[in-house]
């Protein structure tokens, strides 16, 4: 298909295309975020990346900022993390913009799962353009997670949040809601809120700490709407004045709960404040989650779900294979309280081999917190 092969170069311009794509990640949805970068003479000259649903990919913003520069884009080489598209959505195909740009190579990090999208290597390559696939091409992907789970299941994209101490407690014993992680952690949170359209807890978690489930964080934009607040629990609060979520915010709470609870007189006063009450197959402590994520993704437009505790429903997530991505903080402190509750909880004895396994794809500091970023294998 090409002469042209990625040398050491090569990864480092895909690395700043998938830094760039990562700035589009939540407001994209549902599609994926993309960076780009256009190369001249080893150098990069001009960047862009999709921002927002609706508006230019990545590629015709990459050939917005070289025109705004007076960057001539004929010969030059665009390195782009996902194929580009083929064909006319909300906007027209990003190949036939870089054909009529006079673009000499195309590098691709990742081809485009969409079959409605894809074909356009081969339109690219047909139109004589240089063609590389599979530069940083696990990078690339892991940057389309969120896509992948959008076309090839009903369900949400899930992410796990968890703080825990070094000997992996999440709370004392008391589950007084004391904090974990340390500020800079709590602020990476309430990012993470910014961009779910579901927020969800289990019940210990609701009645021990009384969450809002809102995002907090600053410049928010001033339409900005606020997470749902979901619950799953089997035993739904007897007043909801008691609580902030049903008491400030009952149109954007659901509880999901047995089929039994659902019938309840409790049912029937949260629904008389505006909440929903959804039930679910299965018993307590064994809902299935996937029939309330799909309710969430096809009735209420909800493309990302944040989950914030415990450690059962964590693990429950895990097990149902719904963790689509675990964000895991770990405070440099030990409680050493066997009897506190755990990150992952749930199950009785169990052996090494029968461990779910995940893959790290990002580590880094979070003020005095470590906060790694894991995907399943």
């Amino acid at each position: 298909m090409c002469s042209w092969k990625a040398t050491s170069s090569s990864a480092a311009f895909m690395a700043r295309a998938a830094e760039l794509a990562r700035l589009g990640r939540g407001t994209t949805a549902p599609n994926p975020c993309v960076g780009a970068v256009l190369v001249r003479d080893e150098r990069i000259v001009a960047e862009g990346w999709h921002m927002r649903y609706g508006g230019l990919h990545a590629e015709r913003e990459c050939l917005v900022d070289a025109r705004s520069k007076g960057i001539d884009p004929r010969g030059a080489a665009m390195f782009v993390t996902l194929e580009p598209c083929n064909h006319h959505g909300k906007t027209p195909p990003c190949t036939q913009a870089l054909i009529d740009a006079g673009v000499a190579r195309v590098v691709i990090g990742t081809r485009d799962p969409n079959p409605v999208a894809a074909g356009g290597v081969e339109r690219l390559a047909a139109a004589g353009l240089e063609i590389e696939v599979g530069v940083l091409e696990e990078v690339c992907r892991d940057l389309i997670a969120d896509f992948l789970v959008w076309q090839t299941t009903h369900s949400t994209f899930n992410i796990v949040k968890m703080a825990a101490t070094l000997d992996g407690k999440i709370a004392s014993r008391q589950r007084r809601p004391e904090p974990v992680s340390c500020p800079e952690s709590f602020a990476r949170v309430h990012e993470l809120r910014a961009r779910a359209d579901a927020v969800i807890v289990g019940g210990t978690t609701f009645r021990a700490d009384d969450p809002s489930l809102t995002c907090r964080a600053p410049g928010l934009a001033d339409d900005f709407l606020q997470p749902y607040g979901v619950v799953v629990t089997s035993r739904l609060p007897v007043n909801p004045d008691d609580h902030v979520l049903t008491r400030q915010r009952p149109e954007r709470t659901i509880f999901m709960t047995t089929r039994e609870s659902a019938r309840s007189s409790e049912a029937d006063r949260l629904r008389g404040r505006g909440s929903s009450v959804w039930p679910l197959p299965g018993s307590a402590g064994g809902l299935n989650l996937a029939v309330g994520l799909e309710r969430l993704r096809f009735d209420l437009g909800c493309h990302t779900s944040l989950w914030e505790g415990g450690g059962r429903l964590a693990m429950q997530c895990v097990d149902q294979g719904l963790a689509d991505e675990i964000v895991h903080f770990v405070a440099p402190r030990i409680l050493g309280d066997e009897s506190a509750p755990s990150a992952y909880a749930g199950h009785g004895e169990r052996s090494m081999a029968e461990a779910a396994n995940f893959r790290i794809i990002d580590t880094r500091r979070s003020g005095d917190d470590i906060m790694i970023t894991l995907r399943p294998r």
